[in-house]
């Protein structure tokens, strides 16, 4: 029974410190990944382009930023489950 308490303290400690580390992922890639995309497309000014009535910018641009920062909280996701598994066993 001490054994089982043990473990689950380890997997609350993993699964809080897990998700400490992958809101400041999340919330990294959210502030760096649209600074990445004005750097890879120096002709376009997205900005503009969006006062101007371009959709097609905002949705490409809309698309690529949100599409990474699922794809960086799934990987966070995965990494949290993976520590709380090995917690408990």
């Amino acid at each position: 029974m001490v054994e089982t308490l043990y473990n689950i303290g380890w997997s609350l400690i993993f699964s809080i410190v897990g998700a400490v580390i992958g809101m400041v992922l999340v919330v990294a890639s959210t502030l760096v990944l649209p600074t990445l995309i004005n750097r890879m497309t120096p002709n376009i000014d997205e900005q503009k382009e969006l006062v101007r009535g371009n959709a097609a910018v905002g949705e490409y641009y809309g698309r690529v930023v949100g599409s990474a920062v699922l794809g960086v909280s799934i990987v966070v996701a995965a990494a949290v489950l993976g520590g709380i598994i090995a917690a408990l066993h």
